[in-house]
């Protein structure tokens, strides 16, 4: 005899949810503008902000407020904070009412909400103080990421315990996305976030160079797919229906939409480096199941749209349901975008440019953003018992910010496109390049002040959510709903075991087929066209298998549905075989002792120093390093009359993060060191003497007129933390960096020898501090010695550094040789091309 109970929903935590995530959305977005106009015009980084402080904050720039510093602080606010906390909302909201039971605790709940926004706070203030690992999306300090971990496990813990305690026998389209997202998150994070700590606000990642990019885009470009897209579509396949008051439109479409976004989302990771020195397979791969990725992406679209048949009418007068459908619609178009965007040909020109910042923004204010604004709108009545206060205002909402995604898509498609042309023009004859970097970065100056006003439209768009969304909840009161509900019997829940789940006929043909899939990658000629025969036949075996089933196979995934363990495992098993086929290779091909041609050279205790800085200063977010196997990007960065002098794998094998930059709002550094300077024990000369470097940190628009990089006038005034080099260079061999073996005196004593040798140059050169004139002589080469400019200098003048080694006469690595092969003689600072 079945028996009912009544149950009270914790809507309490997706109040809460939904407003921080209103809260963190207005602060990423206005960060976000922030950085926009920053790159319109370089005085928003200090000159601005000294006016409107009436000079509570002087200087040419502020520390804090840079655009390196700020960039991941917006990125993370919009990513972690206001879309993280939209998902949890919607999915607190969903579970429960399609578990009909209550989260399983209401503690796990509590420890969920305050530990993330927790969380997010330490990022707020971590990020814009230079604590950052360096790494796209990836950036937190190993003690937050440890604290992000604790919290999703605790937020899986409570969302796979409110399944086992549901009384729904059958897991509805929803909760699929929804493990997904818990399962592949949590692997992605974990592996991408591996790193050996050399202080409490410092560490260093496990992988380096090719493997450090690999790991970060397999975890970057999933992120996007599993944490800004499963989720929403999850939340899409759940609300939709309620707001148009319509079931779903193909519950078979929904089937073929999930499993295979799932398996192939996670095989596209490379083509985020394609027209590098990636092993071509990679490269391949990486395209392949990019352009795969068109058919489920559309698929799962088109299921939402075809949701509203016989209801289009509301789109005339629901902002609910505007906002979802014009959410949906971009979704739609951001994932044919990027399957373009993974053809080598267009990433070709796409790559480094604003296109790429264009698709990104296109998917999140028009996919999450939308979609947010369209759950909150849905959600507000119902959490607080009440009428939307003023559906006009929503309205609103949606047109402000439509034009703003708008304005803010074309401008950076028009910029991304029209740079990347020019840059790659030749002058008649083809010998040289017609435009200098920065003649390009001037041409798009119109199209970034567009971008400005786009992205300042979708913040009012915004805010006038936010203000309708507290009206609402002033207007009502906040009421957890009630349900009477059935309880479900154990026996009628998750009655099959792994063994009768997992071993099955259609595991078996999708296994075995894939394996021979992925044998037809790696095996050497002749067994690979093996694979591909046998794999083609297990698929034509498979296809027949399921036509004679007679529902079988049909009926096995409804068993699958009622068993929420075994879903899971296989999920997990979807996700992780295309990461493990990617990452494993290059762990174990892409070491030191397999590198022929060019190995990278030590840097010396000074310029790991410099490096560190590097990162902790956020350049990565505008300079690259790496020059792609392109012909004009090896004739414009790469030394005159070497036309394969592209950035080789080996060059940054000790890269511990990789730095090769997915944006060039400035040029690429990968060849911008040089050789030891004659008389010299550790100073090195690159392209640009040190007297430049000097010059182009106070004042960029000195040496590089155009320019809209801020200055760093506090580079001169802080001290490079050289006490903390013993720690980190051991950190550095444990993780599997070849440096020779050096005492705590002797690292320090080559740190000051090299500052000094840099100092006594730049005196040489008669520099100044335009702020401290008064410093002359001895007192200003020891505060440039001592000086965070030194250390970073030391490791510009270093950057790119190799030797040429092969399989008969191998080289040990050093920091020390002066015999490399790889660089032009010292080009005079009057005589070099403009930033």
């Amino acid at each position: 005899m079945s028996t009912t109970t009544t149950i009270t929903y914790d809507d309490t935590s997706v109040r809460r949810f939904m407003s921080a995530s209103i809260i963190w959305g207005l602060v990423g977005m206005l960060v976000g503008v922030i950085i926009a106009t920053q790159l319109s015009w370089w005085q928003m980084n200090g000159k601005f902000i000294e006016a409107i402080s009436f000079g509570a904050f002087k200087g040419d720039g502020i520390s804090f407020l840079t655009f390196g510093r700020l960039r991941p602080l917006h990125t993370n606010a919009v990513i972690f904070a206001f879309v993280g906390n939209m998902v949890f909302a919607g999915i607190y909201y969903s579970t429960q009412r399609l578990c009909k039971v209550r989260m399983a605790s209401d503690f796990l709940s509590n420890l969920h909400f305050w530990g993330w926004q927790l969380i997010i706070v330490a990022a707020a203030i971590t990020l814009p103080a230079g604590l950052t690992r360096g790494k796209e999306y990836a950036e937190l300090i190993w003690p937050i990421n440890i604290a992000v971990t604790v919290i999703w496990v605790v937020f899986a813990i409570n969302f796979f315990w409110t399944l086992a305690k549901r009384n729904e026998p059958s897991l509805y389209v929803a909760l699929w996305f929804y493990i997904a997202t818990i399962v592949t998150v949590a692997m992605l994070y974990i592996v991408n976030h591996l790193s050996l700590p050399t202080s409490l606000t410092h560490s260093y990642p496990i992988f380096g160079g090719l493997q450090d990019g690999l790991v970060q885009w397999w975890y970057g470009h999933n992120a996007v797919a599993f944490f800004l897209t499963t989720p929403v579509l999850g939340i899409m396949y759940y609300f939709l229906p309620k707001a148009a008051n319509k079931p779903v439109y193909s519950y078979r479409l929904s089937i073929v939409h999930f499993w295979s976004l799932v398996f192939i989302y996670i095989w596209a990771g490379p083509h985020h480096l394609l027209n590098t020195d990636l092993p071509r397979w990679l490269q391949n791969l990486g395209m392949l199941f990019s352009l795969m990725l068109w058919a489920p992406s559309w698929g799962g679209m088109l299921n939402g749209l075809l949701t509203l048949r016989g209801a289009w009418a509301q789109l005339r007068t629901d902002p609910v349901i505007k906002f979802f459908v014009a959410g949906i619609t971009f979704y739609g178009m951001a994932t044919f975008e990027g399957p373009l965007l993974s053809i080598r040909a267009v990433n070709a020109l796409s790559h480094y440019t604003d296109w790429t910042i264009g698709h990104v923004h296109a998917g999140a204010l028009g996919w999450n953003g939308f979609m947010a604004a369209g759950l909150f709108y849905w959600l507000a009545p119902r959490l607080w018992k009440t009428k939307l206060w003023s559906q006009s205002l929503a309205n609103m909402h949606f047109w402000i910010g439509l034009v703003g995604i708008l304005l803010y898509v074309v401008a950076m498609w028009s910029a991304g496109i029209m740079q990347g042309l020019m840059l790659g023009e030749a002058n008649p004859g083809g010998a040289t390049l017609k435009y200098k970097f920065v003649e390009t970065l001037e041409s798009i100056h119109i199209f970034y002040f567009l971008r400005s006003v786009g992205g300042f439209f979708y913040l009012i768009g915004f805010g006038l959510c936010a203000f309708n969304i507290w009206k609402t909840a002033r207007s009502g009161v906040a009421t957890n709903d009630t349900a009477e509900v059935v309880v479900l019997e154990r026996t009628r829940k998750d009655r099959a075991g792994l063994g009768e789940t997992l071993i099955s006929d259609p595991i078996a043909h999708i296994v075995l087929g894939i394996a021979f899939t992925i044998l037809w990658f790696f095996l050497p000629p002749h067994a690979d066209k093996a694979a591909l025969i046998v794999a083609i036949a297990l698929g034509y075996k498979g296809v027949m298998a399921f036509r004679k089933s007679g529902g079988g196979w049909s009926r096995w995934h409804d068993s699958l549905l009622e068993n929420y363990i075994p879903f899971t495992i296989l999920v997990f098993i979807a996700v992780a075989v295309g990461g493990a086929s990617q990452i494993i290779p290059s762990l174990v091909v892409n070491r030191d002792k397999n590198i022929e041609g060019r190995l990278q050279e030590l840097y010396t205790p000074l310029e790991l120093a410099g490096r560190d800085l590097y990162v902790a200063e956020g350049c990565y977010n505008c300079h690259s390093q790496m020059i792609r196997t392109l012909v004009p990007d090896v004739m414009r960065y790469g030394r005159a009359g070497k036309l394969d002098d592209y950035s080789h794998l080996g060059e940054s094998i000790y890269d511990h993060p990789y730095q090769w930059g997915s944006k060039r709002t400035g040029p690429d550094l990968a060849r911008e060191g040089g050789e030891l300077v004659t008389g010299a024990k550790y100073m090195r000369s690159g392209k640009r003497g040190n007297d430049w470097h000097f010059n182009h940190f106070l004042n960029p628009r000195q040496t590089s007129p155009g320019s809209n990089m801020p200055a760093y006038p506090w580079l001169f005034e802080d001290k490079a933390d050289l006490k903390a080099l013993p720690g980190k260079i051991a950190a550095q061999v444990r993780i599997g960096v070849p440096w020779p073996a050096l005492n705590q005196h002797e690292i320090l004593d080559m740190a000051q020898v090299q500052a000094l040798e840099i100092a006594d140059s730049l005196i040489a050169a008669k520099v100044y501090l335009p702020d401290k004139p008064e410093l002359q002589g001895l007192a200003l080469r020891d505060q440039l010695a001592a000086s965070k400019f030194v250390a970073l200098t030391a490791y510009l003048q270093k950057i790119g550094a190799y030797r040429e080694i092969t399989k008969d006469q191998p080289a040990e690595p050093s920091m020390l040789n002066p015999d490399s092969h790889r660089r032009p003689e010292k080009v005079p600072a009057a005589t070099t091309q403009a930033h």
